[in-house]
Formats: C-alpha cells, structure tokens, sequence
C-alpha cells in the first residue's frame, strides 16, 4: 500500500488502471474475472513500489560520513547484498546480489548506506551494465575515496523466462575506478576478497 506524506492512500489513476486491463484482456483473458478484478490496482501499486529510485538520489545516502576511524586505511568490503530489479527493454526482473567495495582516503560511511545506494538505483528500469557504473559512480563522486570496485551477479528474467529461454544463467558485470582500476595487484586483491 502506498500513501503520501499526510499518511492518505495513494490512488492509481484510472489510465493506468485501464492500460493494465488491456494487457490482461490482450493476453487472453477476462479483466472482469473474480481473480482480475482488482489486479490492475495491484499492479500498479506494485511498479509504484519496483520503481521508486526515481524518487530519490542515492548519492543522498552518502552524505553523512565519519573521520574517526581509528587510523583504519584499508579497504571497507560490503560483499553478496541482494537486489532486485526490472530490465528496462522487457520489464522482466533482474534478481542477483552486489560486492561495493571502497578504499577510504579520510572518511568512511555507515555499511548500510552502500546497500541504500544500490538499492535506490535498482528501484529504476535498468540495464545491470548502467546498474554498476551508477552505484561505483555515486560512491567515487560522493566519498572521494583512493578507489571504488563494484561487481554485480545477477540473472535477469527477460532471458530465463522468454526468448533463449536459459535458466540458471548469470550476468557479472564490474566497475573498477581509481587504485582498482590503475593498480593490477589492487585489481586482484579486491576480486579475490569479493570471490571472483
């Protein structure tokens, strides 16, 4: 259920209602069956939800840092945070999990906000290559950090469920920025932290 600021319930205005009854209806079915009847309210509520990283600026989450990190200089690892989101050329899911690392100049971020990141970009319709450069984007030009390395595993549904039809099948995309892109011996360091 989505609401606004005043806590009332978010309407779904009628043109999507009706857009999402014609493609029941294009499908093969009834949108006047029981079972369908409130199905585009549903549906509409639910892209509302997969899609509110629009609504947001992730770089938002990266705002608050900490300096006090006890002469801590190495690399911070948030490694396997899952994720879900919607191929942009089908609007089928894209479901896998990321590694962001970063190597910190003189300030650190709370672990969560890493996941925050992530997760505002997935809440978009995606391609996992642009998914990647955003999140090592976001981190580089918000933390300053010495290197920022990003690796996402994801299976994408446009490509199990239809089409070649290949379950099972994953995607690994990466994204090396700063000493993760320049220094080779960096490079392998991380890779092998994240299990790559």
């Amino acid at each position: 259920m989505h609401f606004d600021a005043d806590g009332n319930k978010l309407s779904v205005p009628q043109e999507v209602q009706d857009a999402i009854r014609t493609l029941i209806r294009w499908s093969g079915e009834d949108p006047a069956r029981e079972g369908l009847i409130d199905t585009p309210k549903r549906v509409a509520r639910a892209w509302r939800e997969y899609c509110q990283g629009y609504e947001e600026d992730p770089g938002l989450h990266l705002e608050r840092t900490f300096e006090e990190v006890g002469g801590y200089n190495e690399v911070v690892l948030l490694k396997d945070i899952p994720f879900q989101s919607h191929c942009e050329h089908h609007m089928a899911p894209i479901t896998g999990s990321a590694s962001i690392a970063y190597l910190p100049k003189d300030r650190v971020v709370g672990i969560s906000k890493l996941a925050r990141v992530l997760h505002g970009y997935a809440r978009r319709l995606q391609v996992q290559e642009r998914l990647t450069a955003q999140v090592a984007e976001a981190i580089w030009q918000n933390l300053n950090p010495q290197g920022v390395a990003v690796v996402i595993n994801a299976q994408h549904g446009c490509m199990t469920g239809r089409g070649v039809r290949t379950p099972g099948v994953s995607m690994v995309t990466s994204r090396m920025m700063g000493c993760f892109l320049d220094d080779q011996r960096s490079r392998k360091e991380i890779l092998a932290l994240m299990g790559f």
